[in-house]
């Protein structure tokens, strides 16, 4: 018997999306990281669990950041220095507390952006006979289709964002340096006319003296 309140089972797409929010955990971060600075991360994991960590920096000087990844016994299972981004799978050998962290202390004046995503396990399936032996029913089929789907489109997205981000960044940096060379070259040229006129007037100056005491 159905509990109360209980309107039977439920539709198809509400099914896709209540089984969707059941899926593996995933920590999607963007945070900021100052110069000289170090942020590090920990998450609980079981043994034997399928884990992904994938991270990008978006903005700041020459886009690169030092990432590692440690066991619960200490072991680094990741090291890479001054990447732009990188992707790395493992498996969790025992269970406990792992760590990563992601560095900036190699810059002593820029400051970073940067985005990682940790997955910790992988999808259910979407149906809890999906496995069976015998074939999925046609509304079965549909439904795995759309949710590979949308998955791909999320990644898309995520990725398309990413790039938006650190395009807009440069094109922001470089109409800085511009403006600034714009500046510069503004008063270099005041300085040289304002030069070019004293000059003239000296010039013109001497000249007066001269030809006075020539006529005296």
């Amino acid at each position: 018997m159905p509990p109360r309140g209980s309107r039977g089972p439920l539709p198809p797409l509400l099914l896709v999306w209540a089984l969707a929010a059941c899926a593996a955990r995933a920590s999607e971060i963007t945070f900021e990281l100052p110069d000289n600075a170090k942020q590090c991360f920990y998450e609980e994991i079981a043994q034997g669990t399928k884990c992904t960590l994938e991270f990008q920096v978006i903005t700041g000087g020459h886009y690169d950041v030092d990432c590692r990844l440690e066991d619960p016994d200490g072991i680094v299972l990741y090291k890479e220095m001054k990447k732009q981004y990188d992707s790395f799978t493992f498996t969790a050998s025992r269970n406990g507390t792992y760590k990563f962290c992601f560095s900036n202390e190699f810059s002593t004046f820029t400051h970073k952006t940067v985005y990682f995503d940790f997955q910790v396990g992988e999808d259910p399936p979407l149906f809890p006979s999906e496995n069976r032996v015998t074939a999925l029913t046609q509304m079965e089929s549909a439904c795995v289709s759309i949710h590979e789907a949308l998955k791909s489109v999320i990644d898309y997205q995520t990725h398309f964002r990413l790039r938006e981000a650190q395009g807009r960044s440069r094109a922001e940096d470089l109409n800085t340096r511009v403006a600034y060379w714009s500046i510069g070259e503004a008063i270099i040229l005041l300085v040289v006319s304002i030069g070019q006129v004293f000059l003239l007037k000296s010039f013109f100056s001497d000249k007066r003296t001269t030809a006075t005491r020539v006529g005296s």
